[in-house]
């Protein structure tokens, strides 16, 4: 029986949520114990699992390429295979064209994916040998290639199958993850199958949802494929979604003194804008009094326009002192640089027992003298969370989840991972954010999530709620700007105004 499918979501990232455990991811390991328990302890057949997998993706085909009515299959070996070869029967029995393509011997196939090949192969239509000389015109083509056990790069005929998917002018759905999707990590094992749309099951798999994945998974949906709830009582989640924050409302006779004194320190010669814009969206996102401590020779600049601003100028650490003394949280680092006076304003600051957030260059000069803080929340980008780790970008970028896990271990309070698919590390574990998209990708965008974290910690939330609030609001924040006038050209200060419209 096929399960039943929602489609919620923002433009780019969409997720169908099934009724089971919607904001929790799995590892591939986890989801085959999953799968396991299934079939031993709720006598589910695996042969009956594969089968609803391929209903349940047959189910997506048909809502969205209604009109299509011819399928090319690509399958691999194991079970993913299976999976492609029960879409095909469907589809033949649903009067569709069908053309299937193998990269193995299908007889070399077991277990339930043998059975499932064997249905197909009933049906009385060959299974064709791969070659690379295969044109694809006027389909829709399933990838059935390699499923979420691949741990080496994609090579050989495999890799020519993924390249030819690629070039081809054809929409594509992925069962259960795109071949060459590293199904934990999110990573590229080489090469991997760009597609329109994915098909997860069993379980959402953690790697669907950061590094590269937005590039090649689709819009994303799950089915449970009808598992009982219990199966998944004995497995801890490897991570989980971020949910839609939803924020109290305030109290006819609240107060600005209720409601944080955000004091934003940086903005050194030439790098006013950023502490600016800090500034402007801590404004935006309710704090009650925001203060700027900043470069003497352009503090009158930094409230022209924009009045609610109390900006000082401070050249010496000492003349930070009643700053701090008033503030009731502390955002550093936006403009800030690595110059002297950086360093004096950073050492002032981190002395002072107030909740921080650690952005930019200030998470520079903690790479320099690593310590544990539980009560500030860092927010570093791949480049700057390799500092924090002694590494390498590309090694963040590799397995994402490890190291923001690894920045909590060594930092403590709370880790912002940043990056598509931004991930959220804390004593509660690990959380991942879906919204946002690639207009992002200009300055000031981190400076104007630091404001906003600082605002929410200043009106009353925990480090882990205020980040969860503000990573997705940002996020959504610049899906609402982008749909206004595209991403390319996107400006941190344009989502401003949604980001208030959001909040509220």
């Amino acid at each position: 029986m096929p399960t039943a499918l929602k489609y919620v979501g923002n433009k780019g990232r969409q997720v169908s949520l099934d009724n089971i455990a919607p904001h929790y991811l799995y590892s591939v390991e986890q989801t085959r114990q999953l799968d396991r328990l299934a079939i031993h302890q709720f006598g589910i057949a695996g042969i009956e699992l594969m089968r609803r997998a391929g209903s349940a993706c047959f189910e997506i085909v048909q809502q969205q390429w209604h009109s299509s009515r011819h399928l090319t299959v690509f399958c691999g070996a194991g079970n993913n295979a299976g999976d492609g070869y029960v879409i095909a029967r469907l589809a033949l029995a649903k009067a569709w064209t069908v053309t299937v393509y193998s990269l193995i011997e299908p007889g070399k196939l077991k277990h339930d994916a043998k059975t499932a090949f064997e249905d197909f192969a009933a049906a009385g239509v060959d299974v064709l040998q791969f070659h690379p000389d295969i044109e694809l015109t006027d389909t829709l083509v399933v990838d059935a290639l390699l499923g979420t056990g691949l741990d080496r790069a994609v090579t050989g005929d495999f890799k020519t199958a993924v390249n030819l998917i690629n070039r081809a002018q054809c929409p594509v759905v992925a069962v259960d993850i795109p071949s060459g999707l590293q199904g934990d990590s999110g990573s590229v094992m080489g090469c991997a199958v760009k597609a329109d749309v994915t098909v997860t099951f069993i379980a959402r798999k953690a790697g669907l949802f950061t590094a590269d994945a937005a590039e090649y998974c689709g819009r994303i949906y799950y089915a449970s494929l009808n598992i009982p709830h219990a199966v998944f009582d004995g497995v801890t989640p490897f991570a989980r979604l971020i949910a839609p924050p939803a924020l109290a409302a305030r109290a006819r006779t609240s107060h600005k003194g209720q409601h944080g004194h955000v004091l934003l320190i940086g903005g050194d010669c030439g790098y006013m804008g950023a502490i600016r814009l800090a500034a402007e969206a801590a404004l935006r996102t309710g704090a009650g009094l925001v203060s700027v401590a900043t470069r003497a020779d352009h503090s009158h600049l930094i409230n022209a326009g924009r009045f609610e601003i109390m900006s000082h100028g401070v050249e010496q650490a000492e003349e930070l002192t009643p700053l701090l003394e008033k503030a009731t949280v502390i955002v550093i680092g936006p403009g800030l640089g690595l110059s002297d006076w950086a360093k004096s304003l950073w050492q002032q600051a981190r002395l002072s027992g107030r909740p921080m957030v650690v952005d930019a260059d200030a998470l520079n000069l903690l790479s320099q003298n690593p310590h544990q803080n539980n009560n500030w929340i860092l927010t570093p980008h791949p480049g700057e969370a390799a500092r924090l780790l002694a590494t390498d970008t590309n090694t963040i970028q590799h397995n994402r989840f490890e190291a923001a896990s690894r920045l909590f271990q060594r930092y403590a309070g709370v880790c912002v991972l940043k990056g598509a698919g931004s991930l959220i590390a804390s004593e509660h574990g690990v959380a991942v954010n879906t919204t946002g998209n690639p207009g992002m990708a200009s300055g000031g965008m981190g400076d104007v999530l630091a404001g906003m974290i600082g605002a929410l910690l200043g009106q009353g939330l925990s480090l882990i709620d205020a980040a969860e609030t503000a990573v997705y609001t940002h996020g959504l924040a610049a899906d609402r700007a982008a749909q206004e006038g595209g991403e390319r050209g996107l400006l941190a200060g344009d989502l401003l105004p949604h980001i208030r419209a959001l909040l509220n």
